[in-house]
Parts: C-alpha cells; sequence; structure tokens
C-alpha cells in the first residue's frame, strides 16, 4: 500500500434492499418494500427509471478485490471501471428500464426488462431526466464503436 491509500480513511456504508426483482408469467416487476411504497408518488408520470440494483450473487470479498476483467464479448481486458462487469468493488448495478405500470398501492412496478436475475435486491430508483441522464455527444473505444446507439425499446435482459 503506498503513502496516499495508508493515510486514507476506509469508510464502511449500509445499503439495504428497498425492494426485488420478481419475474412472473413472462413478465418484470419490481416489487418495493411496504416502508417504501410512499415513494413511488408521481413516478407513473415517467416512461423510464433508472434501477440501482445490488450484484447478490458476486458480493464475495474474492470478487470484490478484482480491478481488471476479460469481458464475454470481442474487447482487451479492461479496469472493471471501464466495463459492465458484476465484478467490482461495490457490486451495484444500474439498468435504465421502461416503465409499463406502477402501482403505488401495492408496491408494485411493471418494467419491460431488466438485466438481473429473478429476486436480485433492488436498492434504490431514479427517475429518468433527460436533462440529466443522456449526453448528446458521446465517445467511445473501437472496439464497442458498432454497438447500437441506443437502448433496445424492450430494455436490456439477461441472455439465455
Amino acid at each position: 500500500m503506498d503513502k496516499q491509500q495508508s493515510t486514507q480513511k476506509l469508510e464502511t456504508f449500509v445499503i439495504f434492499p428497498i425492494g426485488y426483482v420478481r419475474r412472473d408469467d413472462g413478465k418484470t416487476y419490481l416489487e418495493i418494500l411496504e416502508p417504501y411504497k410512499p415513494a413511488l408518488k408521481e413516478l407513473e408520470h415517467f416512461s423510464h427509471v433508472q434501477v440501482f440494483w445490488w450484484f447478490s450473487e458476486f458480493q464475495d470479498d474474492m470478487y470484490r478485490e478484482i480491478t481488471q476483467n476479460e469481458p464475454p464479448y470481442e474487447a482487451p481486458v479492461t479496469g472493471v471501471f471501464a466495463s459492465r462487469s458484476p465484478v467490482r468493488p461495490n457490486p451495484i448495478g444500474l439498468t435504465t428500464a421502461k416503465l409499463l405500470q406502477v402501482d403505488q398501492e401495492r408496491g408494485t412496478i411493471e418494467i419491460g426488462n431488466i438485466d438481473a436475475f429473478d429476486g436480485t435486491p433492488v436498492i434504490d430508483l431514479k427517475a429518468y431526466f433527460p436533462v440529466c441522464d443522456r449526453v448528446q455527444e458521446v465517445s467511445v473505444p473501437a472496439w464497442c464503436a458498432d454497438w447500437p446507439e441506443w437502448l433496445p425499446a424492450e430494455g436490456l435482459g439477461l441472455e439465455d
């Protein structure tokens, strides 16, 4: 450990679920826990929501220590901060999902899809605001330059 790292104070943060990803009969839902149902007020007026979720299958310490990985697609070895890998210091996932229906009373949000498993803990939601959440001019490395420019209409999902 270098001198700068040794003088930095390690902090611990407590993160807890506000709900869970649920998949049922070909549909995808976010099931929000009772104390957080009031936080859904007015969400139904948005077309999309950003879902912050916990990569619960990759939370072991051995995954948190990995800083580089070899992507499962044609690309060079990258640092985890230059990837969407679930293996990272804090296994937090982020997916922008299409809102299909919000039921505040029941605490359910039907979404188009999400790249998280059934039972995945949801740790936060943020309404998608184009003025804050999109960038007009971007650049990406050559190895992903031919990827689609826009999120698919149905959203990101799990690969079969």
